[in-house]
């Protein structure tokens, strides 16, 4: 493809992978609970997921989606529903397992992590970033409305889609990434129980916005 259509891609898709969303908000979400490296699963799922989405609108089927104006509204009550339950998830997880007098040190937050990794497999965080990239309103209007303008018709199909979904996927990782080593960074300060529990309510809340922002969004869709 042309040099000056990827680089035009690339910056579309920079700023809209890089400005937060419910993906971003998991990652640090994970990060904090996790550390960044064992947040990678989220974020190889929520990549995957970008791609299918990539994929869908490459064969022609995101041209269906947008016909198809009742598929598209299941798909964002859907998305909707998902993180209505994150958000309602993250106010039940309860605060880090530390005691006042205990001060809180690198070793026992690697300690904490370990016990809550322990309640995920790395198939559960790869799930839930997956759920949360295929739902994300963000991805889903990129993909329907805008990348087929970087496919050109006149040149090889799958190359073309090869360069896009490998800029995509390292962009989008390293991104995430980067917001995942931002939750761990942050992590030893949130070690006081109320601390953890004002951010797990914090978070609950942000996704609980977005998901009734986007079931709203939808209804109103579907009355115009």
């Amino acid at each position: 493809m042309e040099l000056s259509t990827w680089l035009v891609y690339v910056s579309v898709i920079s700023v809209l992978i890089f400005s937060p969303g419910p993906s971003a908000l998991l990652c640090i979400s994970d990060g904090v609970k996790f550390g960044n490296k064992k947040t990678i699963p989220t974020i190889i799922g929520g990549a995957i997921a970008a791609l299918m989405l990539m994929t869908v609108s490459a064969v022609g089927l995101g041209a269906i989606l947008t016909a198809s104006e009742t598929l598209f509204f299941v798909l964002k009550i859907f998305g909707a529903g998902y993180l209505l339950y994150l958000g309602w998830s993250a106010w039940r997880e309860g605060a880090l397992d530390s005691t006042p007098e205990t001060k809180p040190t690198e070793s026992v937050v690697k300690v904490q992590r370990h016990h809550q990794l322990s309640h995920y497999s790395a198939y559960s965080l790869f799930r839930k970033g997956f759920m949360v990239g295929i739902s994300n309103p963000k991805d889903l209007l990129f993909f329907i409305a805008l990348f087929p303008s970087f496919m050109n018709a006149d040149l090889p199909q799958v190359e073309q889609y090869a360069v896009l979904a490998c800029t995509w996927f390292f962009i989008d990782c390293s991104s995430m990434f980067m917001y995942a080593g931002l939750g761990s960074k942050i992590s030893p300060l949130l070690t006081k129980p109320n601390t953890m529990m004002l951010v797990n309510r914090t978070v609950g809340s942000v996704f609980v916005i977005l998901g009734s922002a986007l079931a709203i969004s939808a209804g109103m869709s579907r009355k115009s």
